[in-house]
């Protein structure tokens, strides 16, 4: 006896469906579940899904009136979110949410919530995280290293020497104090000892115990 073979779900319309806006509806709310999402995201989507093209836009623009889909709010929080936690740049920014459809308006109002400053600082601190002094490796080569992942993050050239030149040189002042600290701890450790060698060694038995 042979088993029909049980269909996974689909999201695609059906041909016989009666209510193409019902089936656009479905779909974006399926999809929106999960996380916001572009009005070009969204479009791209129901067209590779079969979705009648009248009714994607008639319900894309309900979705925007009720503020289920919102281009401007989804830029500032991908800029935010982004920024904070990945440490991208502008450039970077940019290209991810051109890659999304957000026309450059919107983008470039967005990208105004940072500025030169901030981002220096936001530089700063993701090289903070990543400096690392390699045994053996030369300074100008850890700063090379070090500027090449800000570049990935979308820096400018000048921002990514300085802040890799500035961070691995506070590192490089920090670890010979720490060693000048060693140098000297253990130089007064053994002087002291000497001194109380030195002491002890002529007291006699006698001055020792009344001590």
């Amino acid at each position: 006896m042979s088993r029909r073979r049980r269909e996974a779900p689909s999201d695609r319309p059906s041909e016989e469906s009666s209510d193409p806006d019902s089936a656009v509806r479905a779909i974006l709310l399926r999809r929106l579940s999960s996380a916001p999402r572009t009005r070009h995201e969204l479009r791209e989507d129901l067209n590779r899904r079969g979705a009648d093209p009248d009714a994607s836009e008639r319900v894309l623009d309900r979705f925007e009136e009720v503020g289920l889909v919102d281009d401007v709010a989804f830029t500032r929080l991908w800029v935010e979110s982004r920024h904070r936690s990945k440490a991208l740049a502008r450039p970077v920014l940019r290209r991810e949410l051109q890659q999304r459809g957000v026309d450059a308006d919107t983008i470039e109002q967005a990208l105004e919530d940072i500025d030169d400053e901030g981002e220096f600082h936001r530089a700063m601190s993701f090289a903070e995280g990543k400096a690392r002094l390699r045994s053996g490796e030369e300074l100008p080569a850890a700063v090379n290293r070090l500027a090449g992942q800000l570049a990935r993050k979308g820096y400018s050239p000048m921002v990514c020497f300085t802040a890799a030149r500035d961070v691995l040189a506070t590192k490089v002042e920090q670890r010979q104090d720490d060693v000048v600290d060693e140098m000297f701890t253990g130089d007064v450790v053994d002087d002291l000892a000497a001194q109380q060698e030195s002491m002890w060694g002529h007291c006699p038995l006698q001055d020792i115990d009344e001590l």
